[in-house]
């Protein structure tokens, strides 16, 4: 496998270092390609990885293109490398936001098989949550992209005209947890614990919680209806919580986000 990552930023960069940690991920070569390459210096010395800005060479050395530019620097990139896209061997898998394959498809060869990816910055410690949706000829090719972000998480083939909704609970997520995770830290502050005491214990309790439904496939309810007790401490914090909007505004911060990613679309 031949891979290479066009534009190594936050996200790009997340990929790359899950591929590297992933002894599931077989690749010959791995291409990292980024205007300024100063901050990819970490990768110089690691065996099979090319660093260059040249998104021609990268493209023309791999067979698995990941596309993780900027959104509005996407037509730019995909002018710049059609010449090499060799609808026969290569496989593009986009990481834009907001982009649908339609318009990737314009700049490519007809017939080039596109994936459509949504992962999130966990995808850096192999816990990515990753949606794909694929063109007729990226289907076929979509167990590449599954063995790609399998090994860095998990995935789930959707239709694509739920990728913008996807992104906004996995990707947009992340941050609405680390957010929640703060919260907890400082109301554990506030009962007495250190900061380091507070944080560990809100991301411990986090994992623990996403741990037992996984694992036991049940509702989230049911977890709630075990620790809740007639008149108790935890139902008493739960209904306060309620009564100041925790859900709805949880679910306002959705369809907000949904909104506004369906503006860049636009």
């Amino acid at each position: 496998m031949k891979i290479a990552i066009i534009g190594v930023g936050n996200l790009g960069y997340s990929i790359a270092l899950g591929i590297l940690g992933e002894d599931n991920i077989k690749f010959d070569s791995l291409y990292l390609s980024k205007r300024n390459t100063s901050t990819l210096n970490s990768f110089v010395n690691i065996p099979n990885v090319k660093i260059t800005s040249d998104n021609k060479r990268a493209v023309k050395n791999s067979d698995i293109i990941i596309l993780a530019v900027q959104p509005n620097h996407l037509e730019g990139v995909l002018e710049a490398i059609k010449s090499e896209i060799n609808p026969k061997q290569h496989t593009i898998i986009s990481v834009v936001t907001g982009r649908p394959i339609s318009q990737i498809e314009k700049y490519l060869p007809k017939g080039t098989a596109v994936i459509r990816s949504m992962p999130n910055t966990a995808i850096s410690v192999s816990q990515s949550m990753t949606c794909l949706s694929a063109n007729e000829k990226g289907n076929k090719n979509i167990e590449s992209a599954k063995t790609i972000f399998n090994a860095l998480g998990k995935t789930m083939c959707i239709e694509e005209e739920l990728m913008q909704a996807a992104t906004v609970i996995c990707a947009s997520g992340i941050a609405f947890w680390m957010r929640l995770i703060r919260a907890t830290t400082q109301g554990a502050i506030q009962l007495g614990f250190d900061a380091t005491e507070a944080q560990e214990l809100s991301m411990q309790t986090c994992l623990g919680a996403a741990s037992l439904l996984v694992k036991t496939e049940s509702h989230p309810e049911q977890e709630i209806d075990r620790v809740t007790t007639p008149r108790g401490c935890t139902i008493s914090g739960l209904n306060e919580m309620e009564h100041e909007g925790l859900s709805s505004a949880l679910i306002k911060g959705l369809v907000k986000s949904f909104d506004k990613i369906n503006e860049i679309k636009n």
